[in-house]
């Protein structure tokens, strides 16, 4: 229990007894947990002290006789000084001597102390465990599945949210093995039957679903089940934009996890991505078409996704979508935003790269232009253009044309927990790219402990650290710490550095 003296009534400074009288009634009213956050008033010699509790739990006994101990010493020498006397004639409390009135002090809280630790036993303080918490969390999340068929849609989407941060956040393919046809059938009937919030929502979880079934015959029925709705969706031209967005990026992902052996579903979810996306492509007369509000996302996402389906295709197929693709492609780049000219760039950057990897004396016909035109890109300083999209858009594009002209691509690695992954190709930064999208902030989890995406980055079995290796990570607090004080001793040797410099100029 910590208490706190805010503020008096009266403009006067606390005398070192007042203090400790109230500490003597903070140990005297001993309170239960339950009065976490109640004001207590304590009045002494007219003055009225304000006490907040602000934990349920007591110090230890120690902390607490030592400061007491502090407080009586004070206590003691400003009594000295003052004598018996007290103000305007009245006589000071001079009844119990101060060695009472610390073992006063010191009893009340002992048998706090002991009242605390009764009521700790006694309402079931002690720390849950695993399974319990396991047991918890999968009855919220069949309390979620329940609430995807209220009829209240505010309701449904709090529960597809739930869903959302629950499947990216930890793996739950025992829970959702058994539950599969059900949750399949609730999101369908949200995608056909939800608003437009309702629809992007329940495409996320679809994704999402199909990433935690992973890639064998349980996920390939779910994905078949729910492709027809997110293709009809992706199709239609008068549903909500953030809809379909929505729909093209779980299409892609669901079929690229459940689909990646089945040329039939690959070939129709390439077929409704295209369709989606070509209509940036530019006219018979070579002009790019006028943009509508919305749509350089929904044709940015359809692309991307396109993309991710494209690393799947056989080398027969390859060579015609490059053939196809390149030069449209090629054209939007100079369309108005930023964000789908850096898509139109990486794909761009990946096509080249699957066209070297089936014929490693792959030609584009008109390489020269483009090679123009992306080093426009990497160099574009029109003021019209945000500071940040110039800045994203050099970066990438610079990228691009060392990929292109040189075979040369900026390696990365993505550390999570004590592994790590090399992002070395524009097809390993796609795939992650996609993942991370989809799974958002639980990508290291799942990178870590889902064996789908462990078998697409070749990272093997899930490691099973011993206890040694998780006591020699250091804490947050710790690298806190050792940050600061290099940053202390940086800036000292900085500071002489500047000195030397003052002195010679």
């Amino acid at each position: 229990m910590q208490f706190f003296k805010l503020r008096s009534k009266k403009k006067k400074k606390n005398s070192p007894f007042n203090t400790l009288r109230i500490a003597v009634c903070c140990a005297q009213h001993a309170l239960p947990s339950q009065t976490t956050g109640k004001v207590m008033h304590c009045s002494e010699r007219g003055r009225r002290g304000l006490l907040v509790f602000t934990s349920p739990f007591y110090p230890p006994s120690g902390s607490l006789r030592q400061e007491v101990l502090q407080l009586q010493l004070s206590a003691k020498a400003t009594l000295q000084g003052k004598g018996t006397g007290g103000r305007n004639g009245v006589k000071g409390e001079s009844g119990a001597s101060d060695d009472d009135l610390a073992s006063d002090v010191l009893s009340h809280y002992s048998s706090a102390s002991e009242s605390a630790s009764v009521l700790e036993e006694g309402t079931g303080m002690e720390p849950v465990d695993e399974q319990t918490a396991q047991e918890e969390t999968e009855d919220k999340l069949k309390q979620c599945i329940d609430n995807l068929m209220d009829k209240s849609a505010k309701t449904r989407l709090a529960a597809l949210e739930s869903l959302r941060q629950a499947f990216s956040s930890r793996l739950l393919y025992d829970f959702l093995l058994e539950r599969r046809l059900t949750l399949s059938d609730c999101l369908e009937r949200s995608l056909r039957k939800g608003g437009g919030e309702e629809q992007a929502a329940a495409a996320g979880v679809c994704a999402l679903l199909c990433v935690q079934l992973g890639g064998g015959d349980e996920g390939e029925e779910g994905f078949r089940l729910l492709r027809p709705v997110l293709s009809s969706i992706l199709s239609d031209s008068c549903a909500s934009v953030a809809a379909r967005q929505s729909c093209a990026t779980a299409l892609g992902m669901c079929c690229y996890v459940s689909a990646a052996e089945d040329a039939e579903d690959l070939v129709k979810s390439l077929s409704h991505l295209e369709n989606v996306f070509t209509s940036s492509y530019p006219n018979c007369e070579g002009a790019l078409p006028a943009t509508k509000a919305g749509t350089p996302g929904l044709h940015c996402a359809a692309l991307q996704a396109w993309a991710l389906l494209v690393t799947l295709c056989p080398a027969s197929r390859l060579s015609t979508l490059l053939d196809i693709h390149l030069p449209k492609l090629q054209a939007c780049l100079e369309c108005s935003d930023v964000n789908y000219r850096i898509a139109v760039g990486e794909t761009i950057a990946l096509l080249f790269e699957l066209g070297r990897d089936i014929d490693r004396d792959f030609q584009y016909d008109d390489s020269d232009a483009l090679c123009e035109l992306l080093k426009g890109l990497a160099t574009d300083g029109n003021k019209h253009r945000a500071k940040n999209d110039r800045r994203k858009q050099r970066s990438i594009f610079r990228e691009v044309l060392n990929y292109i002209e040189n075979e040369d691509f900026t390696e990365e690695k993505i550390r999570f927990g004590v592994e790590g992954i090399y992002i070395d190709s524009w097809i390993r930064r796609r795939i992650y790219d996609a993942f991370k999208e989809v799974l958002e902030s639980g990508v290291r989890h799942h990178l870590q402990y889902n064996q789908l995406l462990r078998d697409i980055f070749e990272l093997g079995p899930p490691l099973i650290l011993d206890a040694s290796v998780k006591a020699s990570r250091i804490s947050r607090f710790e690298k806190h710490l050792y940050n600061s004080a290099a940053f202390k001793a940086r800036t000292k040797l900085r500071n002489k550095v500047r000195d030397k410099r003052a002195d010679v100029m």
